[in-house]
């Protein structure tokens, strides 16, 4: 099994603005290390006896980008898509590939006190109210991404491959 989970987000900053080391930065963290770490264990995934569980944690920015996010944005869904095709490759191998898309997680090194007001702002609202910008009201926490990022390498997501599941008490611009 491998679990996917490493990633940065650089400062927010609209397109015209985004520093090169920081878009550089950004593909290299959240896309070119899970490719290194994929092309390195997938040998191994291969002799899984139940058959290889990768679980990539992607972002509600996959489907949802937002402003001032496209350093993040744009690698994330370079990530998403690396994983469908793996699926495509691997599946072959046994190895089952499927992507969680939470929404803010913010009781992770991820959200420094910086970023959450950034992006609080850019939406016009306050932090308390950003961390539960969604249809359920709720914040989303690494247990519960967790928890289901170990239920995808379970038995109930054993014939299931190249899925997107959100994790995001329900994204309005996706309903």
């Amino acid at each position: 099994m491998l679990v996917l989970n490493a990633g940065i987000f650089p400062a927010s900053s609209p397109i015209q603005g985004i520093a090169p080391d920081a878009w550089r930065k950004a593909m290299t963290v959240n896309v070119e290390a899970p490719l290194l770490v994929m092309q390195a264990v997938h040998p191994l995934l291969k002799l899984a006896p139940r058959g290889g569980r990768v679980v990539v944690i992607g972002s509600k920015n996959v489907p949802a980008p937002g402003p001032g996010a496209a350093a993040y944005s744009a690698s994330k869904a370079a990530m998403n898509q690396l994983a469908r095709v793996a699926a495509l490759e691997w599946a072959k191998d046994g190895i089952r590939i499927n992507t969680l898309h939470p929404n803010a997680v913010y009781d992770t090194a991820l959200w420094t006190d910086e970023v959450l007001a950034s992006r609080a702002k850019a939406y016009n609202l306050t932090v308390e109210q950003y961390k539960k910008n969604n249809l359920l009201k709720t914040e989303v926490t690494s247990k519960d991404v967790a928890e289901l990022a170990a239920e995808m390498c379970g038995a109930l997501f054993a014939k299931t491959t190249a899925s997107q599941v959100p994790v995001d008490g329900g994204t309005e611009k996706l309903v």
